[in-house]
């Protein structure tokens, strides 16, 4: 049972988010030969204010 964890900067909207999973659901279970059914998929969603890359936050990009 594949546990696959995305951790993701909040934005995207639910429809955005079903086509992630749904992808990342067919390409395991292509490529590591498991069931669909049985891979388990947790999106962790972070506030921008929350994340930084190169010492800026998130929410002060434009």
């Amino acid at each position: 049972m594949p546990i696959v964890h995305i951790d993701l900067v909040e934005g995207r909207s639910n429809e955005q988010l079903r086509g992630l999973v749904k992808d990342v659901t067919k390409a395991i279970s292509k490529n590591a030969d498991v069931p669909e059914e049985r891979i388990h998929i947790i999106l962790n969603e972070m506030k921008k204010d929350n994340y930084s890359v190169g010492g800026t936050l998130k929410s002060d990009e434009k």
